[in-house]
């Protein structure tokens, strides 16, 4: 508040405050002054009946600021150690599959995939029209997928253009379930899809193949639901668990 003005009755003087600029005190008349020398104090030692002075004002104001910035500080630490350990754990991933792949493993070796590496390669390397997607280990070798997916951006990304009505129907994300089996011996692995949902709605028989040979398949030709496919690399078996999954290095 810049100023402060008593109210005004009849006959009383009247009496200025300007607290904003230098604290001075008009006074109108002498006689108010000697009947309330209080007011001269608030002139003279403004401290002394309760003012607040600009340096008081500005002492607070500095410790406000001072407050704010180490908070915004602090928020600003957490946001960076979440990215770099988000980043850590990808590249930790991405450095364990290459390794896979290069073929310098020996045979009996062993890589672990923690369920955070597994979800961190799942977030950056997902396709197109795929987001959030999150990985799931319920029980030894059932594995659930769960994304926000918008099957219309999956097909153009694909190269494919929906027609008006189908595009109707595969636009806007939707949130999707897959719960599967896992089973992996002597270099083949097979999954078996146990439950499948969309936008909540469970989905089986036509539509699931619908599903699977429009989306599944053009993303990873390789894949087959329900039968053994050559995981390759040497690859030799694979260990799901709660905690992650174990790729076992063959001969």
């Amino acid at each position: 508040m810049d100023s402060v003005t008593p109210l005004q009755a009849t006959g009383t003087p009247i009496v200025e405050i300007h607290l904003s600029t230098r604290y001075v005190v008009d006074f109108k008349h002498s006689d108010f002054l000697q009947e309330n020398p209080s007011y001269g104090k608030l002139r003279d030692k403004p401290q002394s009946v309760g003012g607040m002075t600009r340096k008081g004002n500005c002492i607070h104001r500095a410790r406000v600021n001072k407050s704010v910035k180490r908070a915004l500080q602090g928020i600003l630490l957490v946001l960076s150690l979440t990215s770099a350990l988000a980043y850590d754990f990808y590249s930790s991933a991405r450095q364990k599959v290459d390794l896979i792949e290069s073929g310098r493993l020996q045979p009996g070796a062993r890589v672990d995939l923690s369920l955070r590496e597994l979800n961190a390669i799942a977030e950056h390397e997902a396709p197109a029209g795929v987001r959030d997607p999150q990985v799931v280990v319920d029980a030894p070798d059932v594995v659930t997928g769960r994304a926000l997916v918008d099957f219309g951006k999956v097909r153009r990304a694909q190269g494919y253009q929906p027609g008006w009505l189908m595009a109707k129907l595969l636009d806007g994300e939707r949130p999707v379930s897959v719960t599967a089996r896992v089973r992996s011996s002597a270099g083949k692995v097979t999954v078996e899809v146990q439950r499948a949902e969309v936008a909540g709605l469970e989905i089986d028989g036509a539509v699931l193949d619908f599903l699977v040979q429009n989306f599944v398949i053009p993303l990873y030709p390789e894949a087959m639901i329900g039968r053994p496919i050559p995981m390759g690399f040497r690859i030799d078996r694979l260990l799901v668990a709660p905690a992650g999954v174990a790729v076992m290095i063959g001969r």
